[in-house]
Parts: C-alpha cells; structure tokens; sequence
C-alpha cells in the first residue's frame, strides 16, 4: 500500500452525497454547510498525504474515515489513487442491504 496518493477522485455518487450533504444543511444554515463541506475537503487532504489513517471498512478492500461524528467517509486505495467512494451518514445502514 502507498504511503501518499498523487491523485484524489470523487465517484459521482459520493460527489452526490457530497451535494446532497451540502444541500440538506444549507437549507437551515448555510455557514454551517460551508464548514462541513470544508471538513471533508481537509479530510480527503489528510488521506492523500496518510491513506492508512482509516480503519479497514464494511466492505471488503475499502477504509473508512469519520471526519465528523455524523459522516462515514468510504475510500479505496489503487496504487497511487485515492478513490472517494461514499459520504454516508452514520445513522444510515452501511453497507446498503440489497433485494435479492
């Protein structure tokens, strides 16, 4: 495993929760969702420069970080590519159960 990424890549669904994030504080408090959003901006930061920083994750072959206690932030490692996988709130079942 590397000791640093050199590239970051949001999926489109964690930047969708990312948004919806956004969206769902903004409405009562927009400086708030400003300082959350930057907090998954310094937590991503964080993990390019110390990926293992994060504990082994639900799902096999991701890691997760709680940048702030309501959000569970889930990424994977390639090489030198962190890849951002989900924001999920930690009330929220994780992994997502799916009908068989």
């Amino acid at each position: 495993m590397p000791y640093s990424v050199n590239l970051i890549i949001w999926t489109p669904e964690a930047q969708r929760d990312r948004a919806d994030i956004w969206d769902y504080i903004s409405t009562d408090n927009p400086l708030a969702a400003a300082r959350m959003d930057e907090l998954f901006s310094c937590a991503v930061t964080k993990l390019a420069a110390h990926p293992m920083i994060g504990r082994p994750g639900k799902i096999p072959g991701t890691r997760e970080l709680i940048p702030h206690k309501s959000y569970r932030l889930v990424y994977e490692i390639a090489n030198d590519t962190l890849w951002i996988l989900a924001l999920v709130h930690t009330a929220r079942q994780w992994p997502l159960l799916r009908n068989k």
